[in-house]
């Protein structure tokens, strides 16, 4: 099965410098594997936003990015992994890595953005996720116990809301689903 077959019009455009792979997941609705190969940067970021943009728009919502074949990515790379969440997030979606390089996951914790996606060791757990994260409420979530993604501080939050990290002041808010976002 083609990525075409998959996502129509998802490989209309090219660039060396990413490929891109899709694998449906059967059995549980709108989850999409994304097998990423090569680097994003400033200048292929517009490029991997719009391919996976179209997959979003074709109702793939639980999005599993396989980075074991990224091998770079800067922080204009990390902005469109940000943007992807804010896509699916409404649409009941979500989207975990999977298999991040050292130096790749490096650049998301360096950037603080570590703490925002849920990132897993294998294809099963990021399956399982998305089978049994549907029926989750609040009471799964909270109490959450997170680091801060400015100082690593190890802080509790009891319910959702706006509250200041206890080391390094940072105004933290966590949502009803448990993501935690600076401000």
């Amino acid at each position: 099965m083609s990525n075409n077959d998959i996502v129509p019009g998802f490989d209309e455009e090219k660039d060396e410098s990413l490929k891109i792979r899709l694998q449906k997941i059967d059995g549980t609705e709108g989850c999409l594997v994304l097998y990423l190969t090569g680097y994003i940067d400033t200048y292929n970021s517009n490029f991997f936003q719009k391919r996976v943009n179209r997959a979003i728009e074709a109702g793939y919502t639980k999005l599993i990015f396989h980075c074991s074949g990224l091998n770079y990515v800067s922080s204009t790379g990390i902005g469109s992994f940000t943007a992807f969440l804010k896509a699916v997030k409404p649409r009941s979606g979500d989207l975990v890595l999977l298999e991040i390089q050292p130096k790749v996951y490096e650049v998301f914790q360096l950037l603080g953005f570590a703490q925002f996606f849920n990132i897993k060791d294998n294809l099963d757990e990021a399956v399982e996720f998305f089978s049994k994260g549907s029926a989750s409420s609040d009471t799964d979530i909270f109490p959450k116990i997170f680091k801060c993604p400015i100082c690593s501080t190890r802080l509790r939050a009891s319910k959702p809301g706006r509250f200041r990290c206890s080391n390094c002041k940072t105004i933290l808010a966590i949502d009803n689903s448990g993501q935690i976002f600076l401000g």
